[in-house]
């Protein structure tokens, strides 16, 4: 069975699907490796190490593609590069399938056997291939990051000759893996940390780390069954903004988190709250290329509003491309421990991590969110 790991070509994109260490498990698990030429030079990998750990280096994109049994990638392929895929060929990688549903038609048209990454059920079972989280993660940490570098105060209390310094006030909107990364960030820095998430059960896990939990009592279900947070009613969305308006007016940083899978993200900070920060204040908009927790935000933009500097990052993971490029690895051989048997894969859809990850086989489309995201597009075009 054959493996390839595709140069990733989206702008600004640093990571690799597969570093030297994993392909060497995959050589003694018994597959054959391909590895495209500069694969991994965006995240300091060398083709030669490739080579030491039994991986065959291809200069030919076209030939990787098409002579592969199952592409390993990162950011969801173009249009070319599905071209190059034969029919019956397995794709692993992030597809993005819920904003682009017609990615995923032409994956099935093509009879790909693709599998979405940020579609590994939340599971104890399958947390070693939650690629999701491993990357949110990576995100929270160089959001706080971002904001240290922009604030023009200190984050942590100094007590200096020339008086006591008092330290960085950061709140963090969103307590998933990414806020709560952000939390321990931030916290480690110094700061003082407040968080705010619409899952109650989130409460616990901000308390671990130090920071103070805002309560809003919102009289509905917040948690969808995957653990995320669940689109919220505009009378709930009101009430939460309402409270959190002081928190953030109060606040040196604030970095916001809050994304819904599929779902425009939730506007938590008006640009009225914005106006009532104090001057040199930051925010960080994690979710930005989501359209943004903040008002004022501009995806891949920093804007100064109201004196305030609104970082709008797109895909923070890739700005700590060796870390980053270590854990998805670490995911996608997880995963692929899990399926290959006998070399080949051996697709269950009975089990929760097959049958909710794979997405298109044998000219079909399986997820029936995507499906639906589909039908929504033509319904929109017509």
């Amino acid at each position: 069975m054959k493996l390839a790991v595709a140069k990733e070509i989206e702008m600004g994109e640093h990571r690799v699907a597969l570093i030297p260490d994993t392909v060497a498990k995959l050589v003694k698990l018994g597959l054959e490796v391909w590895v495209e030429a500069g694969a991994g030079e965006g995240a300091f990998f060398s083709d030669a190490a490739y080579e030491s750990a039994g991986a065959k280096i291809i200069a030919d994109t076209a030939a990787l593609w098409s002579g592969a049994d199952v592409v390993l990638k990162v950011s969801p392929p173009k249009e070319h590069e599905i071209h190059w895929l034969r029919e019956e060929a397995g794709l692993i990688s992030f597809l993005n399938p819920l904003a682009d549903p017609a990615l995923i038609e032409r994956l099935a048209h093509r009879r790909v056997t693709a599998f979405a990454m940020e579609l590994i059920p939340r599971t104890t079972r399958a947390q070693s291939m939650d690629a999701l989280s491993s990357q949110r993660s990576v995100a929270g940490y160089k959001a706080v990051l971002l904001a240290a570098a922009a604030l023009p105060k200190y984050f942590p209390m100094l007590t200096t000759a020339a008086g006591t310094i008092a330290p960085a006030k950061v709140l963090i909107i969103g307590a998933g893996v990414a806020g709560l990364q952000a939390i321990a960030t931030a916290r480690r820095l110094g700061a003082i940390v407040e968080a705010y998430d619409i899952r109650p059960v989130a409460k616990e896990e901000v308390q671990s780390l130090g920071a103070k939990f805002i309560e809003v009592k919102l009289e509905e279900d917040t948690q969808g069954a995957n653990g995320y947070a669940k689109e919220i009613s505009a009378a709930a969305k009101q009430k939460a903004q309402q409270v959190l308006a002081e928190h953030i007016k109060a606040s040196d940083v604030v970095i916001t988190t809050a994304q819904v899978p599929g779902k425009k993200a939730p506007v938590m900070v008006t640009e009225e709250m914005v106006s009532q920060m104090k001057p040199g204040s930051v925010i960080v908009d994690i979710a930005a290329d989501q359209g943004g927790n903040c008002a004022c935000t501009e995806p891949g933009k920093d804007v100064v509003r109201h004196g305030v500097t609104i970082l709008g990052p797109i895909n923070l993971p890739a700005t700590v491309p060796v870390h980053a490029s270590q854990l998805y690895a670490k995911n996608i051989l997880t995963l692929l421990q899990y399926l290959v048997k006998d070399g080949g894969l051996q697709l269950n859809f009975e089990d929760d991590i097959i049958g909710d990850t794979c997405i298109t086989h044998g000219g079909e489309i399986r997820n029936q969110r995507v499906k639906d995201a589909l039908a929504q597009l033509t319904v929109n075009a017509g």
